[in-house]
C-alpha cells in the first residue's frame, strides 16, 4: 500500500530543511567539493587580481559552501554561481544549482530567466577566456573556433542540468500525483466499505423485518382461532359434550395446518430450496428473505394444496372465523377477476389479519368485510362493531406483539397502495386498503 499523504508528511528525520539525514549528508557533501573547487580556483583568481592568494582561498570556500542550502533557496545558489562566473569559478556550483532549480516547483519563467543568465553569462565569460588565449598564442586556431567553444561551453553547462532537472521534476510530480491519487483511492475504496457495510445492515434489517412478517401472518391468524375455540371448548366441555368434540376436532385441524405451513417455511429457510450444503453457506440473508417469502406465497391451505392464498380463499377464511363463534358478512361489489399473485395475497393477507384482530380485541362483535372491485384498483375493508359486554368478559386472552397493523401497511405501501386503520365511531375498528390493480 502506499503511503498516505499525513504519513508522508510526517515521515521528516532529518535536520532541518532536509526530509531526510541523506539528502543532508549529499549536500554536505556537494558543498565540501564545491568549496574545495572554488577555493582552488581562488588562488589563480586572486593573482589575476592583485590580491593576496589567502583571501581568494577564502572567498571562494565561502562562495563554493552556498550549495549546502541549494534545497531550500535554489535561486540564491544560481544567483552566486552567476556573480562569480566572471572569477572563472564554480562551475560544480552552477551545474548542480541549475538542476535544483529546474527540478523545483518554481514557475517556469523564473527557471528560464535564471538558465538564460546562466547561459549569458558563461558564454561572455568563455567567449574573454578563448580570446585572451588565442591573443597569447596558446592556441593557434582559425577565428570560427572562438565563438564555437564559446557557445559550446555555455550550452554543455546550462542546457544538460536544465533538461536533466525539468525531467526529474516531472517525474517527482508525476509520484506525488499518483500517489495522492491511490491515497484517495483508498480513502473512496473504505468509504465504500463503510457504504456497502451500511447497505448490507439495512438489507439485514429489512429481511428480518420480512421473515418476521410473512411468519406473523401465516401463523398467527391459525393460532389465534386455535385460542379462540380452546376457550369456546373449556366453555362447553360439561354442558355439551358433543359441541366439545367439534371445537377439539377443529382445534386440531388448525394446528396441524399452522404445523405444516410453519414447517414449510422453517424448511425453506433451512434448505435453501433444496440447494447443498455449500451453496448455503454462501446465501446471503436476502436470498433467506426471498425463500422466506416464497413459503409464504406458497403456504398450504386447508385441503393440503401448495398454492399461495388468494382472494378466492377468502369465503373459507370467514367460514373459519364464523366457526368460531364469529358473525360476520361478505359484500362484494363490482365484476369479480383476477389479478396477479401479490395484489391477491396481500389482499387476502390484509382480510386475514384484521380478522385476526377482531378476535384478539373484540371476541363477540359482529364484522362486516367489504370487497371492491374497481377499474384500476381493488379496495377492501373490515369494520367490526363494538364487542357485546358478555362475549368481552368471557373473551380469551390473546397476545397481542403489534405487528399486526405494521405488517398489513407495509405490504399495502409495497405495491403502492394506500391503508388506513382506527376506531369508529361507534366505538369499534375499521381497517381499510386501496391497492391498485396494474
Amino acid at each position: 500500500m502506499t503511503t498516505t499523504g499525513e504519513d508522508h508528511a510526517t515521515a521528516r528525520g532529518g535536520p532541518w530543511w532536509w526530509t531526510r539525514w541523506r539528502s543532508a549528508v549529499l549536500d554536505t557533501g556537494l558543498a565540501a567539493g564545491s568549496a574545495a573547487e572554488c577555493g582552488a580556483e581562488g588562488v589563480r583568481f586572486a593573482h589575476d587580481a592583485g590580491i593576496p592568494a589567502a583571501v581568494g582561498v577564502v572567498f571562494g570556500v565561502l562562495a563554493g559552501s552556498a550549495l549546502i542550502v541549494r534545497r531550500k533557496w535554489p535561486i540564491a545558489v544560481v544567483l552566486v554561481s552567476i556573480a562569480i562566473t566572471p572569477a572563472q569559478m564554480g562551475y560544480l556550483m552552477g551545474i548542480v544549482g541549475l538542476y535544483t532549480l529546474a527540478a523545483s516547483e518554481l514557475p517556469r519563467r523564473i527557471i528560464g530567466s535564471l538558465a538564460g543568465m546562466s547561459f549569458l553569462g558563461m558564454l561572455i565569460v568563455m567567449f574573454v577566456r578563448v580570446r585572451q588565449d588565442m591573443q597569447r598564442g596558446t592556441w593557434e586556431l582559425g577565428d570560427w573556433f572562438l565563438p564555437f567553444a564559446s557557445i559550446t561551453t555555455a550550452v554543455g553547462m546550462t542546457a544538460p542540468p536544465v533538461l536533466l532537472g525539468m525531467y526529474v521534476g516531472a517525474r517527482r510530480r508525476l509520484m506525488e500525483s499518483l500517489r495522492e491519487r491511490a491515497d484517495s483511492l483508498e480513502r473512496e475504496l473504505q468509504l465504500l466499505a463503510e457504504r456497502a457495510e451500511e447497505r448490507a445492515e439495512w438489507a439485514r434489517n429489512e429481511e428480518r423485518t420480512r421473515i418476521a412478517r410473512e411468519m406473523h401472518d401465516v401463523v398467527a391468524h391459525r393460532v389465534s382461532l386455535m385460542v379462540v375455540h380452546a376457550a369456546a371448548l373449556q366453555a362447553v366441555a360439561r354442558k355439551d359434550p358433543e359441541k366439545a368434540v367439534k371445537n377439539a376436532a377443529l382445534v386440531g385441524d388448525m394446528g396441524r395446518q399452522a404445523l405444516t405451513e410453519l414447517r414449510e417455511m422453517l424448511g425453506v429457510l433451512r434448505s435453501g430450496d433444496g440447494r447443498d450444503a455449500r451453496e448455503r453457506a454462501a446465501v446471503p440473508l436476502v436470498a433467506v428473505g426471498v425463500a422466506a417469502a416464497a413459503a409464504a406465497s406458497r403456504a398450504v391451505d386447508d385441503e393440503g394444496t401448495a398454492d399461495g392464498p388468494c382472494l378466492s380463499d377468502v369465503d373459507e377464511l370467514l367460514g373459519q372465523s364464523a366457526a368460531a363463534g364469529m358473525a360476520v358478512d361478505l359484500s362484494v361489489e363490482g365484476d369479480t377477476r383476477s389479478y396477479a399473485a401479490e395484489i391477491e395475497q396481500t389482499a387476502y393477507r390484509v382480510v386475514q389479519e384484521a380478522l385476526t384482530n377482531v378476535h384478539k380485541h373484540a371476541a363477540g362483535a359482529k364484522t362486516h368485510v367489504r370487497l371492491a372491485h374497481r377499474v384500476s384498483e381493488i379496495a377492501m375493508q373490515v369494520e367490526n362493531e363494538p364487542p357485546p359486554e358478555l362475549a368481552s368478559a368471557s373473551a380469551a386472552r390473546l397476545p397481542s406483539g403489534g405487528n399486526g397493523l405494521v405488517g398489513m401497511r407495509e405490504r399495502v405501501l409495497a405495491l403502492g397502495g394506500v391503508f388506513v386503520s382506527g376506531p369508529t365511531d361507534a366505538g369499534g375498528f375499521r381497517v381499510s386498503a386501496v391497492i391498485p390493480a396494474a
